[in-house]
């Protein structure tokens, strides 16, 4: 073998890939001195085992940081420009109408020239250079999108092994989230059963509490009443003395102390997750028929009904006001439905649901079928709570701003609640809903928020 053609085959594997067996494309050098093109390593260790090494030593790089052999970069351009061994040059580089080389490229045409046919009429105004320089610029943008298209097959597969290892994992994990979720509506039913049992008990505890103090209320006031009767009867029979006798009589002033009635109120406890239970059947309730009127038979039956005769010479009638009065646009016939009303800086006022028959009558009494309202009513200085119909005390806490109204038309419930601390504040249970029921509302500074936007 001569010497010239192992010189050239010593250039030759000094500018070529051991993995390819071409010329180095952008070129890289390991840590054990072996070089390799950068696609093809990075080709040979996709295809490997953890962790890469070096195709050749075999030897394991202690950094996987790849370094550009300046040198022997520009030596791999170079050899190209000689020519490469793997393609034998041919009758096709050299021009057959002028017998030069075609080793120009214009950028227009995008033909190979040979220097008289660049100087040409044809190609003179447009840009060439050399084949060599507009193969390495082409190259290089090959590289690059390599590069890209590189980085998208190693995030496709980060996102293949996600998506493997979350197919391994998924039936075990979904065992465990259903056992997670058991165990919390575990936790929640205990939570409700024991808050309920609580409730329960305080409640009995209340009641047995205010039942003994209006029954110790009942006794005084009994005593009083004997008491006031007795004294009455004394000062009749003053009265009916002879001039000279009652003259005689030493006047005393008379003890009126009266003992104060009981006002019998049962704690409002919250209960966990009503309020947003009830926002899922929220409904627009849109009014119609309003008007302002100066009496409202609802309210004067309930007063006539409160009232207490106190014989010749007291007159107990109310003054008269005027009161908004107004039934929802639409009614309900089937289904669930909630809506909220602004009671705030209001004691005189009945909401519910009643039918259209009812609504129609203008009599308006409060021991019609088809009404479900919840009333609230001052009496002298205390506010009153009454359902209707029938008509029956409710002995809880007022609300002071927002009530919601929760109708179940196929389940027949009425329910009303006090938004501001999530609890109850009566219900019409096991009703029966014979005819459709319409939003009822009446007040003398009765506010709708924003329409009950709810």
């Amino acid at each position: 073998m001569s010497l010239g053609i192992l010189q050239a085959r010593i250039l030759r594997n000094e500018v070529t890939c051991s993995l390819c067996v071409k010329y180095f494309i952008d070129l890289v050098t390991l840590g054990c001195g072996h070089s390799f093109c950068m696609p093809c390593l990075c080709l040979y260790w996709e295809e490997g085992q953890w962790p890469p090494r070096c195709p050749v030593c075999r030897e394991t790089p202690h950094q996987l940081s790849l370094k550009t052999n300046i040198i022997l970069k520009t030596r791999v351009f170079l050899a190209r420009r000689t020519g490469p061994y793997d393609v034998p040059r041919s009758a096709e580089k050299m021009c057959e109408l002028h017998g030069k080389t075609k080793n120009l490229f214009c950028e227009i045409t995008k033909e190979v020239l040979c220097l008289v046919c660049c100087m040409s009429v044809e190609h003179g105004a447009h840009t060439h250079c050399s084949v060599e320089w507009t193969a390495e610029e082409y190259r290089q943008r090959l590289l690059k999108i390599m590069r890209s298209v590189w980085e998208k097959i190693q995030e496709n597969k980060r996102n293949l092994n996600r998506e493997t290892n979350k197919i391994r994992t998924w039936e075990s994990y979904v065992t465990m989230w259903k056992k997670m979720n058991q165990t919390q509506y575990w936790k929640m039913f205990y939570l409700v059963y024991y808050g309920e049992k609580h409730r329960l008990e305080k409640i009995e505890e209340e009641s047995k509490e205010i039942f003994q103090q209006l029954k110790e209320s009942q006794y005084n006031m009994d005593l009083k009443r004997k008491l006031l009767r007795q004294i009455y009867e004394e000062l009749k029979e003053l009265c009916c003395k002879s001039d000279m006798e009652l003259i005689q009589v030493r006047m005393e002033s008379v003890q009126l102390h009266m003992p104060r009635p009981v006002v019998p109120q049962l704690s409002a406890w919250p209960i966990p997750g009503l309020i947003d239970w009830l926002n899922q059947f929220q409904v627009y309730v849109a009014l119609d028929n309003e008007r302002v009127t100066p009496c409202v038979p609802v309210f004067e039956d309930l007063r006539c009904l409160l009232a207490v005769p106190d014989g010749p010479g007291v007159n107990n009638s109310p003054p008269r006001s005027k009161y908004f009065l107004a039934w929802g646009a639409e009614s309900f016939t089937s289904g669930q439905c909630y809506w909220e009303v602004d009671v705030a800086g209001c004691c005189n006022w009945a909401i519910g649901f009643c039918n259209d028959s009812w609504m129609r009558d203008s009599d308006m009494v409060l021991d019609s079928e088809g009404i479900f309202l919840l009333l609230c009513i001052r009496e002298n200085s205390q506010c009153s709570f009454f359902t209707a119909s029938p008509l029956s005390p409710q002995y809880v806490k007022r609300p002071l701003g927002r009530v919601g109204l929760f109708l179940d038309f196929d389940s027949g419930v009425v329910s009303f609640v006090n938004v501001a601390n999530s609890s109850l504040i009566c219900s019409f249970l096991s009703c029966s809903f014979s005819s459709p029921l319409r939003p009822f509302l009446c007040s003398r500074t009765l506010l709708i928020k924003d329409n009950v936007e709810i």
